[in-house]
């Protein structure tokens, strides 16, 4: 796995978080996430934080919430903050529709101090803007950065991003090296319908949430230069530590959907399986087993060093 998290003489009690989106039902790669995050904190004394990240109104819905609540029980991963009978109990400070009132804050902390502007473009009106990297990522090229743009021209807002480049030690992978300027130019934080952005949400919430170190996979390492920039911008003084880990392919090398309900948890629990088939089932997938069998949760840790 590479360093762990005991080696950078993190407290006991260093926090981590599962911190799922509502957006459809569980699947395998969710599963192969809870692995590593619970499998990670349990061998070297971290905790768990259960998240809902549903930033995005447009396509979350309680009865995903619901699902991946039961899901979460089923499969018997229990946070040590943020209970699933917290969330099922009403409004909760880990659930992000919750606190509008955090972000609204960070934002105007940023704004006071020159760093925010409103922005009116489009997906499109970028694409349209950067052609030479047609398969990549496209950089916001800062066309309204200087704009002044009146406050109420759009919903939308973005944060001067400067030109420092990002260097941090992954904790399986290793030494990165990003420049977020060139990769995503100014951040994105709040969208065109007035929805907080992933980046924005996670990096405040990360931050208020007092988590020392992400688990996530490694679709989302290009996203990590810029959310350290925007947590220094917003007071962090201890970088987080990231870990991110592989994910979990279809045949043709695409990662498993929700949309396309790709290996679902509930449709495995209806066809019999056991939450330890289950478990074993991602455990093999993630490489972290050499053969399917049945898992239990609390032989997780033992994956991890821990035995």
């Amino acid at each position: 796995m590479g360093q762990t998290p005991d080696a950078l003489n993190l407290p006991s009690g260093w926090r981590t978080r599962f911190a799922p989106a509502p957006t459809g039902f569980l699947h395998l790669g969710h599963v192969v996430n809870a692995l590593y995050v619970w499998g990670v904190a349990r061998a070297n004394d971290g905790r768990v934080v259960l998240r809902i990240e549903d930033h995005d109104r447009s396509r979350c819905r309680p009865e995903y919430e619901r699902a991946l609540l039961d899901d979460l029980d089923w499969l018997g991963f229990v946070p040590d903050e943020g209970t699933t009978a917290e969330f099922r109990a009403g409004e909760s400070p880990l659930r992000q529709s919750d606190n509008d009132w955090r972000y609204a804050a960070a934002i105007t902390a940023l704004d006071l101090r020159g760093l925010v502007y409103p922005c009116k473009c489009s997906r499109g009106d970028v694409a349209r803007l950067v052609t030479d990297r047609p398969n990549e990522e496209m950089p916001y090229p800062g066309t309204c950065r200087t704009a002044a743009l009146a406050p109420d021209a759009s919903l939308q807002r973005r944060v001067t991003l400067d030109g420092s480049r990002e260097r941090f030690f992954d904790l399986r992978l290793g030494p990165q090296e990003q420049l977020p300027s060139t990769q995503c130019g100014d951040l994105l934080l709040r969208d065109r319908l007035g929805q907080w952005t992933y980046q924005f949400a996670v990096t405040v919430d990360d931050l208020d949430q007092k988590i020392d170190v992400v688990i996530r996979g490694e679709d989302l390492l290009a996203s990590t230069g810029r959310q350290r920039a925007l947590a220094r911008l917003l007071g962090r003084r201890r970088p987080l530590h990231f870990l991110h880990h592989p994910l979990v392919l279809k045949p043709g090398g695409e990662k498993l959907s929700k949309s396309a309900g790709d290996s679902g948890v509930r449709e495995l629990r209806e066809a019999g399986h056991t939450s330890a088939e289950v478990i074993g089932r991602a455990a093999h997938l993630a490489g972290l087993i050499d053969e399917a069998r049945a898992l239990e949760v609390r032989e997780i840790p033992e994956l991890f060093g821990q035995g």
